[in-house]
């Protein structure tokens, strides 16, 4: 519990107080993906994060309802964040579709960082426990299982840093609506 108030503590800390319900997501939000990422490190289960479809879901879901409710409450505010202040009007037209792609392709990358991440630790975990089986009459045991066992904990703590990054990426991408 003190991980997850430590964890949830920086990412309140940037969301006004009267927006108890994003707190509320986002908390959610991250206990959601770290018990994925934990289940995923089960042996012989496919955790769910480790799925494209999963990891798009969640960003699509959340990414959509703060551009939706953005535009819908303030319209100029909204537009307003696709030109930087100050630009030059003749690039005006052109930043605007930079921009649009910008906000555009975040869900994507949200899906897509998390799915890599876990899935490469996942491989990784599957290799070395078949190095492991194949060096087992070798006498290399001792050492193959404390490096299988480090590695475990590696990917225990990574699960934990996913989790964080994947939500503190969605409450920096909600400080763009124009009422928080």
């Amino acid at each position: 519990m003190l991980v997850i108030n430590a964890l949830t503590g920086h990412l309140w800390g940037s969301i006004e107080s009267k927006f108890y319900s994003l707190k509320l997501m986002l908390t959610s939000m991250i206990l959601l993906i770290i018990t994925n990422n934990f289940i995923g490190l089960t042996p012989f289960t496919y955790g769910l994060t480790s799925s494209l479809w999963f990891n798009s879901s969640l960003a699509l879901s959340c990414w959509g309802c703060f551009l939706l409710s953005g535009w819908v409450f303030s319209f100029k505010a909204s537009a307003a964040h696709l030109v930087p202040a100050g630009s030059p009007v003749v690039l005006i037209p052109f930043l605007v579709i930079i921009e649009t792609i910008s906000v555009t392709i975040r869900p994507l990358t949200l899906s897509v960082r998390l799915m890599a991440n876990m899935s490469a630790g996942h491989i990784v975990l599957a290799l070395m426990s078949n190095v492991m089986s194949s060096y087992l009459g070798y006498g290399m045991l001792g050492l193959l299982t404390i490096l299988m066992v480090s590695y475990y904990l590696f990917e225990f703590f990574v699960c934990f840093i996913q989790a964080y990054i994947f939500t503190l990426l969605l409450s920096l991408y909600s400080i763009e609506h124009p009422t928080i």
